[in-house]
């Protein structure tokens, strides 16, 4: 069985979880890719053979490979994700960061949670991705987010306008500093921080949250994936920033952005005793109440 490591960081928080995840690998009689990246990390620090087996791109890993694991946070975890793409290998997050909505996995139950993948004790939740279109075709075959894609102001402290048509029926003109549209993974990310709503997993919608909208009355609204949703910005300057899951890029001003969801999905790790509710209670601290 070949399993690919991912991480950005090697330091003395998160070197032990490396060790302790290679040894455990080797003792299950599996056979650790470690990313070219991390290699090095690693090696600088004598910890690792200079035979272990690496990959560097995508396409390294479109076959062979049986299982993916991330050491670090929810933005590690979106990286690997860039990896994995269409392979439908399922993928585990390590979680040495600090909330971990993705990378739910605390490092010190790493040895029970690899225990659980040998003995094949855990389902695949689906995750959908969204797909970007652009008239320049900005990202190329990167024009994906696992989170959410958002158009936002560049270098001004001028509102933008971001006209937003859904199913080819016009929605609204965004006044605001930007908009964020997400998938339902991204609920917990940066469109919470702008007052979005938490979706679980599974439901099949996009979320459109507007980034400090200058009229009050103008909310988050979730919309089916199936349906296409199309953007331009407005305002007084030539360029504004679109990013994909934190990938920016300069998109000029008018230049159309047409999303649609993803014609595949990624197959997270699910453990019976580590379901969404849980992580979203646990790490949000509902219910931390003496009158609870």
């Amino acid at each position: 069985m070949n399993v690919s490591i991912y991480g950005r960081k090697v330091n003395k928080q998160n070197i032990g979880s490396y060790l302790e995840l290679i040894k455990l690998l080797n003792d299950f009689g599996w056979n650790p890719v470690i990313h070219s990246e991390l290699k090095q990390l690693l090696l600088k620090k004598s910890v690792l053979s200079e035979s272990i087996d690496e990959f560097s791109n995508h396409n390294d890993l479109k076959s062979g490979i049986d299982l993916s694991l991330s050491i670090g946070g929810d933005g590690t975890f979106i990286q690997n994700v860039k990896f994995i793409r269409d392979s439908g290998v399922p993928v585990l997050g390590i979680n040495t960061g600090r909330l971990g909505f993705l990378s739910t996995i605390s490092k010190d139950d790493l040895a029970e949670a690899m225990d659980l993948v040998k003995d094949k004790k855990y389902v695949h939740q689906e995750r959908s991705l969204i797909r970007v279109e652009t008239e320049r075709d900005i990202f190329g075959d990167d024009n994906f987010a696992l989170n959410e894609v958002t158009l936002q102001k560049k270098d001004s402290s001028s509102m933008i306008t971001v006209h937003a048509s859904l199913d080819n029926k016009y929605l609204n003109s965004y006044w605001a500093d930007g908009l964020i549209v997400s998938t339902p993974s991204g609920s917990t990310a940066y469109s919470l921080s702008c007052g979005g709503p938490i979706i679980t997993p599974g439901c099949q919608v996009h979320i459109l949250t507007p980034i400090a909208p200058h009229n009050l009355n103008v909310r988050p609204i979730v919309a089916p994936d199936h349906m296409p949703i199309k953007l331009n910005i407005e305002g007084r300057n030539r360029s504004y920033l679109i990013s994909l899951d934190g990938n920016s890029h300069s998109i000029k001003q008018n230049e159309e952005v047409i999303i649609h969801k993803a014609n595949y999905m990624v197959n997270v790790i699910k453990f019976e005793e580590n379901n969404f509710l849980d992580t979203i209670r646990n790490k949000m601290l509902w219910g931390k109440d003496k009158r609870n």
